[in-house]
């Protein structure tokens, strides 16, 4: 990107919304402020369901760069977090980085360089590099995404950490991260959804997020949480009806949950409604498999993050 004084630039707020991984944390909030971005970036930490730590001990750049902590002030979750840090931001885009993941220091000059070539696009994503016990893998996003494609597949090459999205749009036309979805799962697809509603998303075909992997997420286990929200998607966009394989994968995953659950007649119910969609559907068939006691859920979500996948 040609050498431009940050007068020229626009200003950036990193939201990074948190609870109980202080080290990485530290890590990330480090990797936001190093950016190699001349123009301003302010680093907002949300404190979500636990104390405020103020990151005393974080040295700031010098140079057109802020931090600042604060506790989530919304609903409890990620969601709540993640709107609290965009309400408080003061930059013209602002981006999310999941706190146990890290920015390559040239991460958002490329992306502003890339939205300056495409100012019609709604969101501007980077490709990811996965780090899991003894293996790496990369993730590169489409270069265009559009409602429709988000509507048959997820895209996870499309990930949260690498957001940058203009604020005014946040609290506009796209609207704010949904505090209402069932333990926030799903929010950042429920996002992506509304904001291809009224424009495409941007990928920049090169790892410059890190996702570790090599730790459990917050959502891992909590089965009742994932069908739910899952669900509610299902609900809130009524264009998955005319979807099969977007219907059938989302199926798909609700039975498994319930299927992890023990619930065997509604993953039974789940799965053949994915079927019915899309007879490729494999989770469907591995819901059916939980169900009968053939197969443990636990080892097998965690055999396919090992590989960078999930379920």
């Amino acid at each position: 990107m040609p050498a431009q004084s940050s007068a020229t630039l626009p200003s950036v707020s990193v939201v990074i919304a948190t609870r109980g991984r202080p080290e990485l944390l530290r890590s990330a909030v480090r990797a936001a402020l190093g950016q190699e971005y001349a123009g301003e970036i302010e680093v907002i930490v949300v404190f979500d369901q636990v104390a405020v730590d103020p990151l005393e001990d974080v040295v700031v750049p010098a140079g057109p760069r802020a931090l600042r902590t604060m506790s989530n002030d919304r609903t409890p979750g990620l969601a709540g977090g993640r709107n609290t840090g965009i309400l408080a931001a003061g930059g013209e885009l602002t981006s999310f980085c999941d706190d146990d993941d890290e920015w390559l220091p040239t991460k958002l000059i490329r992306q502003v360089q890339a939205w300056r070539e495409d100012p019609a696009a709604v969101l501007v994503a980077t490709g990811i590099r996965i780090v899991t016990p003894g293996r790496t893998v990369d993730r590169l996003p489409p270069e265009r995404t559009e409602f429709a494609a988000l509507l048959a597949s997820r895209i996870t090459e499309i990930h949260p950490s690498s957001f940058l999205l203009r604020r005014a749009d946040l609290l506009g036309r796209i609207g704010l991260v949904d505090e209402v979805l069932p333990t926030s799962y799903g929010e950042d697809y429920d996002l992506l959804l509304r904001a291809t509603r009224v424009g495409h998303i941007l990928g920049i075909r090169e790892p410059l997020v890190i996702i570790h992997w090599n730790r459990a997420s917050f959502f891992s286990g909590k089965w009742q949480g994932i069908a739910d929200g899952l669900s509610y998607l299902l609900d809130k966009h009524p264009e998955f009806a005319g979807s099969a394989a977007g219907s059938a994968r989302i199926e798909g995953q609700i039975a498994f949950a319930l299927a992890a659950l023990g619930q065997l007649a509604g993953a039974r119910s789940w799965a053949g409604r994915a079927i019915h969609h899309d007879r490729s559907q494999l989770r469907a068939y591995v819901a059916m498999a939980i169900a009968a006691r053939l197969v443990p859920a636990g080892p097998l979500v965690n055999a396919v993050n090992r590989r960078g996948r999930g379920l």
